[in-house]
Formats: structure tokens, sequence, C-alpha cells
């Protein structure tokens, strides 16, 4: 059955369902081995889809993306397991290809959540992080068009929204990182600037679960070129490359309405100028969109 073609109110019964089974039957259930943890508007659909093609890779049920590290944590780890394949399919995969099978999310508000990594640590010792990484400027007004287009975002222009930013997101981070069972709209829907300073979040994440956990993509790579950019993937992740390449398309895209201004994207590349370098430690590089 092709859920993501159901009507509203029957995919609601259908993930109710499924997820309350799974509750049921948690004991018998994997739990990730890796995580798509960001960035937002990054790519991360795609990467997500090219992966859980692989021959040995079961994906989440029925969601792309679970969010339980980051808005849904106090429901439990039981809850979370619900969401992922059962383990005896798993060992026939095994037995199938020889190798262990891997179960992921993608979840791309991990990356910038206060508590979502030190959870993941906590709850997944041993799992993997990937993180995309776009030009932040780019990505920045990637995201804006994407709340506007989902009714989550009431101000169309990107220049006031991200003037905006500051006031929004005033302690939002603080009361997120002292508060489990605080929720803000606004960090998780209006942090235009802040999600592309990505530095800051790789340095966060490797505190918590060691940077050698990390693996970190440039999107511009993996649109242009992805077949050497999934096999490293692979090659971080443990799984064998070569067994049956996936159809690497571009997924989530949203078409511009207009371009930005000019001002404004100038003074936003100035922003991340320092941002830009810090990340380029995570590369091994200067960043791509900085060569240009």
């Amino acid at each position: 059955m092709n859920v993501r073609k159901l009507p509203a109110p029957m995919k609601r019964v259908v993930h109710l369902g499924s997820r309350s089974y799974g509750r049921l039957t948690s004991d018998h259930r994997m739990l990730p081995s890796f995580l798509i943890c960001g960035g937002q508007r990054c790519g991360t659909t795609s990467l997500y889809r090219a992966l859980a093609a692989h021959p040995v890779v079961l994906k989440a049920v029925l969601h792309k993306g679970v969010h339980y590290f980051d808005t849904s944590y106090q429901r439990g780890i039981d809850w979370y397991r619900a969401h992922f394949p059962a383990r005896r399919s798993a060992e026939r995969i095994a037995e199938k290809y020889g190798v262990p099978a891997q179960t992921f999310e993608s979840s791309p508000y991990y990356m910038y959540h206060p508590q979502a990594v030190a959870r993941i640590a906590h709850d997944l010792p041993y799992a993997k992080l990937v993180v995309l990484v776009r030009d932040p400027v780019e990505r920045a007004y990637s995201q804006h068009h994407h709340e506007v287009a989902r009714g989550f975002e009431t101000e169309r222009d990107f220049g006031s929204a991200v003037a905006l930013e500051p006031a929004r997101l005033h302690r939002q981070e603080e009361r997120l990182a002292s508060d489990p069972e605080y929720y803000s709209f606004a960090h998780q829907h209006h942090a235009y600037r802040a999600r592309g300073e990505y530095a800051r979040y790789l340095s966060v994440m490797a505190q918590h679960v060691g940077r050698e956990r990390i693996h970190v993509v440039e999107s511009e790579r993996f649109f242009t070129d992805p077949e050497p950019v999934y096999d490293e993937v692979c090659r971080f992740l443990g799984l064998p490359p070569d067994l049956e390449r996936p159809a690497f398309e571009q997924h989530n895209a949203r078409p511009r309405q207009a371009d930005m201004d000019p001002r404004l994207r100038h003074d936003l590349s100035a922003y991340y100028q320092s941002h830009d370098e810090a990340l380029a430690g995570w590369l091994g590089h200067t960043p791509i969109w900085r060569r240009r």
C-alpha cells in the first residue's frame, strides 16, 4: 500500500493503527543504526530515498522523519521503536546478502534542537549521524519559501522574515535547553539565518557523540555527482555500495517565485563568512559555494 497516495483522514487511521501495533511488538523491533540529522532544505529527502533503496537498509515505517529526539521525546522509547521494522525482517536480509541489515530515519530538526543530540547519544549510543550542508544563503531562502508554502510563515517577504528572526527566537534556545517539555514553533520554523551556522551545530554534535560518528555531505556535490557521494556515505555507514544502485533523483524541491534581493544576498553571504570558514575544518576544504 502506498500510504502517501491515501486521503489525509485514511492516512491518519493507517498511521495510528501501525503505531499501535508497533508498540505492542516493540520488543521485537529494530532501532536505527544511523540517522540523517539535517540540515533543513539541504537535500535530506533525496539522500533518504537513495539510502532507503539500498538492499540491506530497512527504512522507518510510514514516516521519513519520526521527530522523536526533538519534539516527541516524552512519548518514550517504545513509541519510537514502533516506527521501525521487525528484527525478523533484518534477519532475512542478513541471510540473503551476508551483511547485517540496518534501519534509519531522517529528521532534519535533530541538528538544531538543543536537547536532541544528547538524547540520541543516550538512547542510540552507537548510531552514526549523516549531515548535509548547502550554501547557507540559498538554504535560508529555500526554507522561507517552504514555510510559506506550508502555511507556517505569514511574512511572505524573505527580507522581512530575516529581520524578524532575532525577536522571534529571543531566548527560545535557552528555554528549549532548560525545559524538556517546552516547544517553540518559531525555533522550528522561523530560524532562517541561524540554520546555516553549520559548524556551531556540528561542534555540539561532536561533543556528544564524537566526531568519528559524524559524516558531512555537501548537497551541491550530491546533486551534481551523486554516485561518489553515495559511495562515501555507504562506506561511512558500513553498507556495501555496489549491491544495487538507486535512481538518484531530487525530491522535495520547490520552484522559486522570485530571485533574492542582491543586497540581502550580499549581506547574508558576509554574515556566513566566518561560519563557512569554520565548516571548512569539517569538510577538509573550502565549501563549494565559497569557491564560485
